[in-house]
């Protein structure tokens, strides 16, 4: 099948690199042309290497589930001028006439220049990044770690020459006992062009900030999540959200899920740099452009937020993730003190300082915290109470009888549209529900745009859909004799959409991941001596939970089937809980508590999980189907 394609919007998640002019000669011996007329992009290429690395090296944005491995086909282009040979081919054999036939960039090398397209999922942006609902006033309660003084000096003369910040200290009252360099560098400019009148930004009794009257006191709270980055600007005077922005993560050139990311870390001290400054390059975007919504620099930022899973943390940091891919899966650092935003290259004011939320255990990260604390008015009270967070990793805590049982599952990118054959991100074009209507199927795309692939809330629709349709049996296979099944080199398929397609791998990727998933809350609930019934409150979280059909959920086995009254979707709990903790210094001791509190229980380690999770293989039966 031929992968859909239309010229993308620009992507502000996208590394920023120069676009070099058509024609320009190449940069040395070894290299080529890249060009990539649809972005009206040319990269220099290294010879040898993949189309898919000379790109993600260039700053050119194609989406690579796997990293780059080969092993998910989401990175699809083909070359439409210029010779090409596959990965590994000895001696390398060149291609030409390719024109018609789609290729993995991650299994190509060009022999010489090259006009490359690119197909629309692997470039469409995000569109359904995990925001707050920028037409609700949201109004924090506030307790910000950093307090703003307005301050009237006196001025210095020959009969009073005290230092400039013994003045400050003194119109506060002596409070102030330190100050950044960065400030002291500022005061007395500040001073006498602004008549002895400024702005001190304290935090714990230490001016980290000066500003003139006038300027903005701002922070900024960040879920740096796997697939996509949610920024929040707030106003730390008040406590109003002023702006909302989601983006891609960087990090997803590197791969769609955590562990291809920590295989890459792992290489050497470079590579672990490139996703360090990937993550932070996500913040400074978001930075940029909230304070450019509202007027604001970027410099007026005085306090930063961010919550992640526990990979995120550390490499955010620079933290060693070895450790943390492998069994038994122990992070350097569950919580750790505030670290200047400059030491790790965040660029706003000089001295604010960056609070990272704290881990539970495993990949049960900060940004599950925050979900606990965002939804802690809704399981507080309740019997028994089940919190889940699903995306690329899914983490899941249970309340019961005063004890927080924590698990994390690692269910994959396919419940995001990843490591699906036509899958794709929350784009336009992206099939976002299916149905079925007089036996045909039929489909809803984001925009109500042309069908280009299929996102993650389409994807369950589809399994119900072709269940219900008997084109899917209870065990996860197609069956062949149907109209719309397909077969063909690459194996047996449903066809969804013209040029979109469900195959029998794509069927098993999910049956995977919503194995996963399933095990998890059965072996929670067992762990404290309760079944799936027993569950009072079930919270679904995260922006694929927001959007989820909960009948496609329950069909397809993802979810048990309780009375529905117990079902709450609640969105980007995370990004609310993130907002907290940066306008409430007891937002954020309450998260600390629950960091320490909760019990990090590792689901692999039971002796039964195996058999378990081939119990949650199949799909529920339905009347039709066979015995």
């Amino acid at each position: 099948m031929t992968p859909p394609h239309r010229k993308p919007a620009a992507d502000a998640a996208a590394p920023a690199a120069p676009p070099v002019p058509a024609g320009a000669p190449t940069a040395a011996a070894g290299s080529h042309a890249l060009r990539f007329p649809q972005l009206e992009r040319e990269i220099q290429g290294r010879a040898g290497e993949s189309v898919f690395n000379n790109a993600r090296r260039g700053g050119v944005r194609i989406v690579g589930a796997c990293g780059g491995r080969g092993t998910c086909g989401s990175c699809m282009v083909r070359v439409t001028h210029g010779e090409f040979a596959r990965l590994g081919e000895e001696p390398a054999t060149p291609v030409t006439h390719s024109r018609r036939k789609w290729q993995r960039a991650c299994q190509i090398v060009a022999l010489g220049d090259c006009d490359i397209e690119v197909s629309g999922r692997s470039l469409a942006p995000v569109v359904r990044a995990e925001l707050a609902d920028a037409s609700q006033v949201e109004m924090l309660p506030l307790d910000a770690a950093v307090h703003d003084l307005e301050l009237k000096v006196p001025e210095a003369t020959l009969a009073d020459p005290r230092a400039d910040f013994d003045r400050l200290n003194a119109a506060a009252g002596g409070t102030l006992h330190g100050i950044d360099i960065a400030a002291v560098r500022r005061i007395p400019e500040l001073l006498r062009s602004g008549g002895w009148t400024l702005h001190a930004r304290v935090r714990g009794g230490c001016v980290i900030d000066v500003a003139p009257l006038g300027s903005h006191t701002l922070g900024l709270a960040v879920d740096l999540g796997t697939t996509n980055a949610a920024g929040f600007l707030i106003d730390l005077r008040t406590g109003a959200r002023l702006a909302s922005l989601g983006i891609e993560n960087p990090q997803s050139m590197w791969g769609a899920d955590l562990i291809s990311r920590i295989n890459y870390a792992i290489k050497d001290a470079a590579a672990a740099e490139e996703l360090r400054a990937a993550a932070v390059s996500a913040i400074n975007v978001l930075a940029a452009d909230l304070c450019r919504a509202v007027g604001a620099s970027r410099t007026e930022i005085v306090d930063i937020a961010v919550c992640g899973n526990t990979a995120m943390h550390h490499l955010l940091l620079g933290l060693p993730v070895r450790q943390l891919g492998r069994a038994p899966f122990v992070a350097a650092v569950r919580a750790i003190d505030d670290v200047r935003a400059r030491d790790l290259g965040v660029e706003v004011a000089p001295g604010a300082y960056l609070h990272v939320a704290p881990n539970i255990g495993g990949f049960v990260g900060g940004d599950h915290v925050t979900a606990l604390l965002a939804t802690e008015e809704r399981w507080q009270g309740v019997r028994t109470a089940l919190v889940m967070d699903i995306g690329t990793n899914t983490e899941i805590s249970l309340i019961h009888a005063g004890r927080l049982l924590s698990a994390s599952c690692p269910s994959g990118p396919a419940l995001e549209g990843g490591h699906i054959s036509c899958g794709m991100r929350a784009a336009e074009g992206a099939i976002e529900r299916v149905s079925l209507v007089d036996g045909r199927i039929q489909v809803r795309t984001i925009g109500d745009e042309e069908a280009v692939g299929l996102c993650g809330s389409g994807v369950l629709d589809a399994l119900r859909v072709l269940r219900e349709a008997g084109i899917i049996d209870a065990r996860g296979r197609i069956a062949s004799a149907h109209p719309d099944v397909g077969n063909d080199e690459c194996g047996r398929f449903a066809l969804l959409a013209p040029g979109v397609r469900f195959s029998q791998d794509d069927v098993r990727a999910v049956q995977l991941a919503k194995a996963a998933i399933r095990v998890g809350v059965e072996l929670l609930a067992d762990e404290a001596g309760l079944t799936e019934r027993d569950i009072d409150r079930f919270i679904i979280a995260g922006a694929f939970g927001a959007y989820i059909d909960l009948e496609s959920g329950i069909a397809t086995g993802l979810f048990p089937d309780l009375p529905r009254e117990r079902f709450e979707q609640v969105g980007n709990a995370a990004g609310l809980g993130v907002r907290r903790m940066l306008a409430s210094r007891r937002a954020r001791a309450r998260a600390a508590e629950l960091g320490s509190s909760a019990r990090y229980v590792e689901l692999s380690s039971r002796t039964d999980f195996q058999r378990r999770f081939l119990q949650q293989i199949g799909f529920p039966r339905l009347a039709g189907d066979a015995r």
